[in-house]
């Protein structure tokens, strides 16, 4: 059985780390830090990376009939370390698009701020009068491009991203987020959750063949509302990391977001409940407990 030590590191972001296992396979593995305005915090929220990577693998095998994914191997592969089982995945090499793919299906975060001072979102204008949290007349798409660790991805419009990726790779891209987008929202609503928008990473194989790849419609990557009690014109009681963000941005966390200082740890209660919210998520959204995970 090999350890992780067995593998080479190639690079960390905010919440994965990636290891390389051969020419042709990375691992990747998922932690429990967690990261809230451009900050990664110094509490990690535990069993948080076995969650972001269950309802990866869940959400990858029901998209699967849209999309090719990364994945390479089941997620009690012989080939991952039993330090990281659980929260480790063994995935193809792909080249990837620095675009973040986003699908937004609700008006929230920096869309409607964007919306209430612009009137539109990335270059996508929308209805006067929108409300925040309003379900928009349909989704749109609207990428960013990734920032560096540490910096704020940029919000941009599709001819943006055509010129950096060429028309034809943008226009797959955005064809692609929706469709996911519809079948996942679809999908959350049967459980009674609102899918409000998603981000996506995609890369591209050897054979040119665009992948949907990292991770997919997890508390980080989505925002997850629950459908009953949900009413526009004000913030969403949410199963992502909005509660951590909310604490972060109250009085009771003692931080100004505009200061120079990092922010501070996270009280406990805050903690565990963050790890409720992911664990229901999952619960709500796979339809199995989370303790029968891998």
């Amino acid at each position: 059985m090999p350890s992780l030590a067995d593998y080479p590191h190639i690079a960390s972001g905010k919440v994965r780390d990636l290891y390389e296992v051969d020419d042709e396979l990375l691992l990747l593995v998922a932690s429990d830090r967690i990261s809230a305005f451009d900050h990664v915090l110094p509490t990690p929220i535990p069993d948080k990376g076995r969650v972001l990577t269950a309802m990866s693998v869940f959400w990858f095998d029901l998209l699967a009939h849209l999309l090719p994914n990364h994945l390479a191997a089941p997620p009690d592969d012989p080939r991952i370390p039993d330090e990281v089982r659980g929260r480790a995945l063994l995935v193809r090499r792909v080249e990837m698009v620095v675009v973040e793919c986003v699908a937004r299906g609700y008006l929230a975060g920096s869309g409607f701020a964007d919306y209430d001072q612009t009137g539109a979102v990335c270059g996508v204008a929308l209805p006067a009068g929108l409300a925040e949290a309003a379900r928009l007349p349909a989704p749109i798409f609207t990428p960013a491009i990734k920032a560096s660790h540490g910096e704020h991805d940029e919000n941009v419009t599709f001819d943006h991203v055509a010129d950096a990726v060429g028309p034809l790779l943008a226009g797959t891209m955005r064809d692609a987020t929706l469709a996911v987008y519809e079948v996942a929202a679809t999908y959350a609503l049967q459980r009674g959750l609102i899918l409000a928008d998603t981000k996506l990473e995609f890369g591209v194989d050897a054979s040119g063949v665009l992948v949907l790849a990292d991770e997919v419609l997890t508390p980080d990557s989505s925002r997850f509302w629950p459908a009953q009690g949900y009413r526009p014109g004000r913030p969403q009681p949410s199963f992502d990391k909005q509660f951590v963000r909310d604490w972060l941005a109250s009085p009771a966390s003692g931080w100004r977001r505009d200061g120079a200082e990092p922010p501070p740890p996270l009280p406990q209660d805050v903690v565990a409940a963050t790890r409720l919210r992911y664990i229901e998520a999952y619960e709500r959204l796979a339809g199995r407990p989370f303790s029968d995970w891998p």
